[in-house]
């Protein structure tokens, strides 16, 4: 395979910190790169990354995309994804989330997992998994997309960093052998009202299958997980759109609740 275009992936890569500086939505970038390419669209997201660490922001993890069905037919994508989470990415829960600071939020839920030993095989195992795993956390992702009307194809939102935005993780850390992930059910409320729903196996079938195929795929890359590593799995049922002064709740059983609002225009205080 041919390497990416680096005048290509370059102007991929400006297009979009662009969107993200002004806060102004860029058409995609799928037509500055060759068609179907995902290599380049990785290079694109791996140049976000780079720029993103010589900035002094600091990386704690890894989020996994497009693997319910659901979301899937929502995008219309047929694989799952990867991009990266920084640590500035982390909303602590309560806090609200400044107005304008997204271009365009949706809201899912999630299983993460935070990892206490490295997953450095290509060919990880389950029993590697659950060793390595420290404990599980409810969360929710904020994906945002800085492509016009989530226009995107699988290039696009690779480029994009797998359209993440912001997470918000739950406080409190549940160890595998207390919970079943598959089975577990997930509800998440809008306002109050029940927008999505979903269980574990609606994640590629589990999020520990979700994570054993983001650990085998960033190991074969020479780029493996490690200790300390926060793993957003993967939505468990679609996501809601999000607006300013919403409130929304994830309840995952077994895991408990996670909680993120959204500041309205007019709330005083501290930009989350």
């Amino acid at each position: 395979m041919s390497a990416p275009d680096s005048a290509a992936v370059a102007e991929a890569a400006s297009v979009l910190e662009e969107a993200a500086r002004t806060g102004v939505p860029c058409p995609p970038v799928r037509n500055l790169l060759p068609e179907g390419d995902v290599a380049a669209a990785y290079a694109v997201q791996r140049r976000h990354l780079e720029r993103a660490l010589a900035d002094g922001r600091r990386a704690v993890g890894r989020k996994i995309g497009l693997t319910s069905p659901a979301v899937q037919r929502q995008l219309g994508v047929d694989q799952p994804d990867f991009g990266f989470i920084l640590a500035d990415m982390a909303v602590p829960e309560g806090r609200p989330i400044a107005p304008g600071r997204l271009l365009q939020p949706k809201v899912e839920a999630e299983v993460a997992l935070v990892l206490a030993a490295d997953l450095p095989h290509r060919d990880p195992t389950v029993a590697d998994l659950l060793r390595a795993t420290a404990f599980a956390l409810p969360a929710l992702e904020i994906v945002d997309s800085r492509i016009a009307d989530w226009d995107i194809t699988i290039v696009d939102t690779v480029a994009d960093n797998a359209s993440c935005g912001l997470f918000v993780l739950g406080g409190t850390p549940v160890p595998l052998d207390r919970v079943d992930l598959r089975a577990a059910r997930m509800t998440l409320t809008k306002n109050g009202e029940t927008v999505s729903t979903g269980t574990g196996a609606d994640c590629l079938g589990s999020p520990l299958t979700a994570a054993l195929w983001l650990a085998a795929t960033l190991a074969g890359l020479g780029d493996p997980l490690r200790a300390g590593d926060v793993i957003l799995t993967g939505a468990l049922g679609p996501m809601a759109v999000a607006a300013e002064g919403d409130e929304f709740t994830a309840r995952i059983e077994g895991l408990g609740t996670v909680a993120a609002v959204f500041a309205a225009a007019d709330t005083e205080g501290t930009p989350a």
